[in-house]
């Protein structure tokens, strides 16, 4: 069985960790179809491909885009069947795991490391060599402020890509390719698939690790936490929306300019929004740029949103 049983005891840890702040920062198909009808509802997205093509023109750059208002199921959506290199935004969904498969008590658990285990951009990790760290801080570390040691540190709690892959499997995401660990996996050119996704598939597992049954309520709130608190969103989906609404979501960067972010939005009035927004540019050196996430985001708010 994938999850344990659902304790009642909550994470109350969690609100007590102090890790070492840290800076933030990160780490091809056909079109997509003309529109989708949400099953269940009526709800069908306008086309919207202009606005977001016009984006792509703008920044050099290709945009994928899945947004869906969980409350009326209407859709907004731009090349959402087509895969990017999915870099750090894995992190929450290792992290997800790794709490469904512990009891709040293994979460306490302390992990050890070495010098030899640090990999590029550990801002957490890198501090805490010598006395290790609980489960807990490291999936923390992972989200919060996309440490990579710590997101290696949660593939090795799962059994390795293959095994993160096959969990993502059971909890029903048949669409992401998970091969590499850090940083290796950030380097994905086009055409390329290993270590991708789609946008739609992103916000799927990201709505049904939140928002769905997958974990338990003590173990959702425990991530929900760590991805409202995250240090590394603030000038892409959380740019682009209301400054009254609550987000939590999971940045992502990697080669050829590719600059993602996944999340939950949670309107000042209404019911959530989940949202993934993954961009690539051709160029291996081409750097990204946060202004496509958060422009994106806001056509996507302005549709849900009027």
């Amino acid at each position: 069985m994938l999850f344990p049983t659902a304790r009642s005891t909550g994470f109350a840890a969690l609100t007590a960790l102090v890790l070492v702040p840290a800076t933030a920062c990160a780490g091809s198909d056909t079109a997509p179809a003309a529109e989708a009808e949400v099953s269940g509802s009526q709800a069908v997205a306008e086309d919207l491909s202009g606005e977001f093509e016009q984006l792509e023109t703008e920044f050099d750059a290709r945009l994928g885009v899945y947004a869906v208002d969980t409350g009326t199921g209407e859709e907004v959506f731009h090349r959402d069947d087509e895969r990017f290199g999915y870099a750090s935004t894995h992190k929450a969904f290792s992290a997800a795991l790794v709490l469904g498969q512990n009891t709040p008590e293994e979460m306490e658990e302390v992990i050890t490391y070495t010098a030899d285990d640090l990999v590029d951009y550990s801002p957490v990790t890198e501090e805490h060599v010598d006395t290790g760290m609980t489960l807990l801080e490291v999936a923390d570390a992972a989200v919060r402020y996309s440490d990579n040691t710590a997101a290696n540190l949660l593939f090795e709690e799962l059994g390795g890509p293959d095994e993160f892959e096959q969990d993502m499997r059971e909890i029903g995401d048949d669409v992401i390719s998970a091969d590499r660990i850090e940083p290796e996996l950030n380097e994905v050119p086009p055409g390329e698939t290993r270590d991708t996704s789609t946008p739609r598939a992103m916000a799927e597992s990201l709505d049904a690790f939140v928002l769905g049954d997958v974990l338990a309520e003590d173990q959702r709130t425990v991530l929900t936490d760590m991805l409202v608190n995250n240090t590394t969103g603030d000038e892409l989906i959380r740019a682009g929306v209301p400054e009254d609404w609550r987000v939590g979501d999971k940045t992502g960067g990697g080669s050829h300019g590719s600059r993602n972010d996944i999340a939950v939005v949670w309107p000042s009035e209404g019911d959530p929004i989940v949202i993934a927004v993954m961009s690539t540019r051709e160029q291996e050196d081409a750097e990204f740029d946060n202004a496509l996430i958060s422009e994106a985001t806001e056509i996507v708010v302005e549709e849900l949103v009027p």
